[in-house]
């Protein structure tokens, strides 16, 4: 699972950071000295792709799969092409894996060289899923990354760590809440998080009053 296919992603020498980051982060800063770019704005529509439109994707994937099992076996099986049924396919998300979660599985999904992330179904990757001390830990203490995320797994569940690449990206298929029965694929999709679609967290049921 560790095994990392080639990445063209080279950092440059002496940074932390991969080139093409540093070349876009010089580029922004012209652009905002310049007054050609609003930084708020730009912040807003990173927002957007980052904690909205992406994962949101993500999310529907997931409620079909809980509420259609044939969807479900298309999706472990082939989910590039599952995923491609409902729209969502482009760059970053070519060759896709579906990763479930059981009562004894518990998959975590990191990128140990970059940030390869499945754009399509989960947006941009968040600032800590492509930071030094996760591409790491998440290999060498998977269960201690879980636990500083406020998810503490009982110790007969495996933890799985799966390295995505530039060549095959994952994306988890968390378990559905018991709580859930009766819920409308739509309501079922407004539960699922990006971070749960990434393995760092677990689906949290409706409360009370919220079910429809």
């Amino acid at each position: 699972m560790s095994d990392h296919h080639d990445h063209d992603h080279a950092g440059a020498p002496g940074s932390p950071l991969p080139e093409t980051d540093l070349r876009v982060r010089a580029l922004e800063s012209l652009l905002v000295e310049k007054g050609l770019v609003d930084p708020a704005a730009l912040d807003a529509l990173i927002d957007t792709y980052e904690t909205k439109v992406g994962p949101r994707n993500g999310a529907r994937v997931v409620a079909r799969a809980w509420v259609d099992p044939a969807y479900k076996a298309r999706l472990l099986e082939d989910a590039s092409s599952a995923i491609a049924e409902l729209g969502y396919m482009g760059r970053q998300g070519e060759d896709m894996v579906v990763l479930e979660n059981t009562p004894k599985v518990h998959n975590l999904v990191v990128c140990t060289l970059c940030s390869c992330y499945p754009w399509p179904v989960l947006g941009l990757p968040p600032v800590w899923y492509k930071s030094a001390p996760y591409r790491s830990r998440a290999v060498l203490d998977p269960r201690g990354v879980l636990r500083e995320c406020g998810l503490e797994l009982p110790q007969d569940v495996e933890v799985r760590v799966w390295d995505s690449t530039s060549e095959v990206r994952y994306l988890v298929l968390p378990e559905r809440p018991e709580e859930t029965e009766g819920l409308s694929e739509e309501a079922l999709a407004q539960l699922v998080t990006r971070d749960s679609m990434i393995g760092v967290a677990t689906v949290t049921p409706p409360t009370r009053g919220s079910r429809r």
